[in-house]
């Protein structure tokens, strides 16, 4: 017998095997989407500062921090946290003669982000102050979102609303924020494993002010240190050195910042431990 030979019918096609798309990620929480431009600018020091971190569990965690300052009176801090899949936290501050409440709630789903602040909530009074912030994940590098502020008391009530943005890319990321209360806009571009920078634009329009700033970080592993700096357009310039001690959990940082339109310097020391 010969071999026999047969024809797919005319008009089928080969099957192929169904793409997996890849699941989008979390876009994180709101007040974090200018995070990685942040971290590259030092921090404002001034004066001496000791800060010590203990974690009691895989939720909670405690900072204690002693500042003393040539400037103010010297003061003690006691933070606590508490962090889980659903958080609901009422906090209480004591300011002056006046008492401030606050609650936030937040829920993060797959490829969405949604939080709701109140507060000073007052239902006699009829006053409130409600933030509700909203990210979505459209594609693996473009986050969209936006924050609605509505306060209410007797006699005034308004609300405003901002739009925001974000999108990653390899090396760099660029998010924008803009809104009736003024713009916000970030972009932070990694070197190489040695070298971030990153530059902020900052527009308000109630105060009509405007501020452009530079900032700049470099890591030297092999001597356990970061140095951060700093220029902007309002004549400030600044500087930040942090040094670990291993194997101590131990870490010592020194700046200085220098405001060129005020004639301002002042310089701080902290020391960080766990």
């Amino acid at each position: 017998m010969g071999n026999t030979l047969g024809l797919a019918p005319m008009g089928a096609l080969p099957r192929r095997s169904p793409r997996r798309e890849e699941p989008l990620p979390n876009p994180g929480s709101f007040d974090e989407l200018h995070r990685l431009c942040k971290d590259v600018f030092p921090a404002q020091m001034e004066g001496v500062k000791l800060v010590v971190n203990k974690v009691l569990s895989s939720h909670f965690q405690v900072a204690h921090t002693v500042h003393m300052s040539a400037l103010g009176l010297p003061g003690y801090h006691l933070h606590a946290a508490y962090a889980g899949d659903w958080q609901l936290s009422p906090a209480e501050t004591q300011q002056a003669k006046f008492l401030t409440w606050q609650f936030d709630g937040e829920y993060r789903g797959d490829d969405y982000t949604a939080t709701l602040t109140l507060g000073n909530p007052d239902l006699i009074g009829e006053s409130v102050i409600m933030v509700a912030h909203f990210l979505q994940s459209l594609t693996q590098r473009l986050v969209l979102g936006g924050e609605l502020v509505y306060h209410r008391r007797p006699g005034e009530e308004g609300a405003i609303l901002t739009l925001a943005g974000k999108y990653s890319a390899v090396h760099w990321v660029a998010t924008l924020n803009v809104g009736s209360g003024g713009a916000h806009a970030s972009y932070y571009h990694r070197a190489n494993e040695q070298v971030q920078v990153g530059v902020e634009f900052e527009a308000n329009t109630r105060v009509q002010d405007t501020t452009f700033s530079f900032g700049y970080h470099l890591t030297l592993p092999q001597a356990n240190m970061v140095f951060r700096g700093l220029v902007d357009s309002n004549w400030c310039v600044g500087a930040v050195l942090e040094k670990k001690m291993p194997p101590l959990p131990v870490t010592l940082a020194l700046g200085a910042f220098l405001n060129h339109w005020r004639n301002r310097f002042h310089c701080g020391f902290s020391i960080t431990v766990g």
